[in-house]
């Protein structure tokens, strides 16, 4: 037990002594998978009938996932909040998808996706579920070509690719700036094939508010109607949960406004781990803030580095407009500072150059922080009409929000919150330390360390739903015997109570604070505090500061309304209290790992080139925080031992 520094002397750091064990497969990294599998036990085709699997979530994991497991037989029943799977936040994803086909015969291969991707995540992710990663990519483009996606090609009808963030090669296969949309309708079609074959049940409108765990099992659900209100319950032999991640924690995120945390912080309060939760990204090219009242952003895709220079004037006091700037006299900083990636260095890294450029004075506009992303030179040597095959929507996108036309003038861009690492632990099988509670995609922790890589989001959700989830959730069951559950149990009754209970709290505060309010002001702390660059002082600040936002969350809190109908206010407040919560964890595991790491970047651990310095001795493991009621959380360690990588310090120059 160690405590947390005199500074916080109330919060204490409880370490356990044991270690988690990922159950990653011995062998050569190359057959891990392979041999894995050829030794899993199986479900006979007529047994898959007589288990029922709960599936949460409804975007690219939950819909591969739904549409995998009914395929093979099983009975599924999908929840969602939207109130149809089409709108999951999936598809606001806009680039493109990472595989190793290879198909530009530049080098490509699996082994060097694999490399990119454990060192895009600055060496602390699992070494054998990213190579898994990249080894069933290439398995991906074949089942979405096969659904139809409409995937780009290039004049003679090839697919084609074009280059991300963190990579030297073009392995990112994409459908314009549409690509999250293309893929979800792929997996959305695959799905609803089997809702109609009655394989599926699919619930929308539906918010799980709690995990039902017996005999150490998970075993089902609860969730409420976002409708009527009604609580239900729901039974099943295994949980599989894909409801994302929890970015809007800062307020002001890419994520839809729906994307929330709750699903996956209610599995943590019944046991489920906690992992590496301060490790969240941010992207270097979104739409500046344009006001106070803002309540969202929006992304614009990493791909339009591809051809966009990012700049700013050379001179702090320069103020003429970007045509009157010539080229001896704007700063291409990416170009300047890494010359072998230029623009198309990884997210974290990007993002820390455009705050340093405009910490120096050089950003734009009148709050300062933005910087140019100038189409021009790519429009000289390509043409317009190139530019717009490619980006078209994107360009269309901006000069709805902005009013300004990016054929025209440079974009203005500034990082935001757009993705997070961090997510419940799960071993190699997907499965969490709660026996047949699986997670996959952004609501795991397991890819991408502490930095993901551009178009990476996208291969991860369906890896996990189509190639890896109907293996290992076989081998679960064929391994446990489960016993029926009734809905009558005294679990699901006492669970039941439970959320009636707190609705019944959130509606009886009738104080003056909103919940828009309270989140903006968590927003703040997160973002100021626990943002793009953190110390010591600002994570002591927000630990102390995020207690007193919960006290006044649950003594001035002003709620209309009953909890017997659709009430959006009701629904956020629910949201905002574990939003509260997850905010104090990240704070304190941010507090705790005394080391920078890719997104994780505390200024006092630097290299003299300002890149994040890593303490490889102390730190690398992967933060696992278990909940406790009323005390302080406890950490649990998995050591990340790496077989066949060398740690190294990253280098993009």
């Amino acid at each position: 037990m160690s405590s947390i520094k005199a500074a916080l002397p109330e919060k204490e750091i409880i370490t356990h002594v044991k270690k988690l064990d990922g159950k990653s497969p011995g062998g050569d990294l190359h057959d891990k998978w392979s041999k894995y599998k050829s030794e899993m036990k199986l479900v006979n085709p007529a047994n898959k009938r007589k288990y029922n699997i709960i599936v949460v979530g409804s975007g690219l994991a939950g819909g591969s996932a739904s549409a995998t497991l009914a395929e093979l037989g099983y009975n599924v029943k999908t929840f969602c909040v939207q109130d149809t799977p089409r709108r999951a936040h999936s598809i606001a994803a806009q680039g493109g998808i990472n595989a190793a086909k290879n198909y530009q015969n530049d080098g490509d291969s699996v082994q060097r996706l694999f490399i990119d991707t454990i060192k895009g995540g600055d060496y602390r992710a699992r070494e054998a579920n990213v190579y898994r990663l990249a080894e069933v990519s290439t398995n991906i483009i074949d089942q979405c070509v096969a659904q139809g996606v409409p995937f780009a090609r290039d004049y003679g009808g090839l697919l084609t690719n074009r280059s991300f963030g963190g990579a030297q090669v073009s392995r990112t296969f994409y459908a314009r700036g549409q690509t999250g949309q293309q893929l979800l309708l792929g997996a959305y079609s695959s799905m609803m094939r089997q809702v109609s074959k009655k394989q599926i049940e699919l619930f929308t409108n539906k918010e799980m508010l709690d995990l039902i765990i017996i005999d150490g099992k998970a075993r089902g659900i609860v969730v409420r109607d976002l409708k009527t209100g009604d609580i239900e319950k729901h039974t099943a032999e295994a949980v599989v949960l894909c409801s994302g991640g929890y970015g809007n924690v800062f307020f002001l995120s890419t994520n839809g406004k729906n994307s929330n945390a709750t699903a996956a912080w209610r599995c943590h309060k019944k046991g489920a781990l906690m992992a590496n939760p301060c490790f969240a990204q941010i992207h270097p090219t979104c739409i500046p803030a344009s006001g106070e009242y803002q309540s969202k952003l929006t992304l614009m895709s990493e791909s339009l580095r591809n051809d966009g220079r990012v700049w700013v004037p050379k001179s702090a006091d320069d103020k003429r407009a970007s045509e009157d700037i010539p080229e001896n006299e704007r700063d291409y900083f990416l170009e300047r500072m890494y010359p072998a990636y230029g623009n198309l260095v990884p997210r974290d890294v990007g993002s820390r150059a455009i705050k340093r450029v405009c910490d120096e004075g050089k950003g734009l506009g009148a709050t300062g922080r933005a910087v140019y992303l100038d189409f021009g030179s790519a429009m000289e040597r390509l043409g317009e009409k190139n530019i717009s095959d490619k980006y078209g929507n994107l360009f269309d996108m901006y000069e709805t929000i902005t009013g300004e036309s990016p054929y025209k003038k440079p974009m203005r861009i500034y990082p935001a919150i757009h993705y997070v690492m961090g997510g419940l632990w799960v071993d190699y099988d997907c499965m969490s330390n709660i026996p047949g509670l699986f997670v996959l995609g952004e609501a795991n922790f397991s890819d991408h360390g502490a930095n993901r890589l551009g178009a990476s989001a996208l291969m991860q959700g369906l890896a996990d739903g189509y190639f890896v989830i109907p293996y290992t959730l076989g081998n679960y069951l064929a391994n446990n015997s489960l016993d029926a559950v009734s809905e009558t149990a005294d679990e699901f009754k006492e669970s039941i109570d439970e959320v009636k209970k707190r609705n019944d709290s959130l509606l009886k505060i009738k104080g003056s604070s909103t919940v828009l309010e309270l989140h903006r002001e968590l927003g703040a702390i997160m973002w100021d505090l626990v943002g793009m660059a953190r110390t010591k002082d600002s994570l002591a600040q927000a630990l102390e500061k995020i207690p007193q936002i919960k006290d006044k969350f649950w003594n001035d809190l002003s709620l209309m309304g009953s909890d017997d109908n659709l009430n959006k206010s009701l629904e956020n407040a629910s949201r905002l209290a574990d939003f509260i919560e997850l905010g104090e964890l990240m704070a304190l595991d941010a507090y705790d790992r005394e080391e920078s790491c890719g997104a994780h970047f505390r200024e006092e651990y630097q290299t003299s080139e300002g890149e994040p310095l890593r303490n490889d001795e102390k730190y690398a493991y992967v933060s696992a925080w278990e909940y406790i009621p009323d005390s302080p959380s406890i950490l649990h360690k998995e050591d990340l031992n790496y077989e066949f990588v060398e740690m190294t310090q990253r280098n993009y120059k």
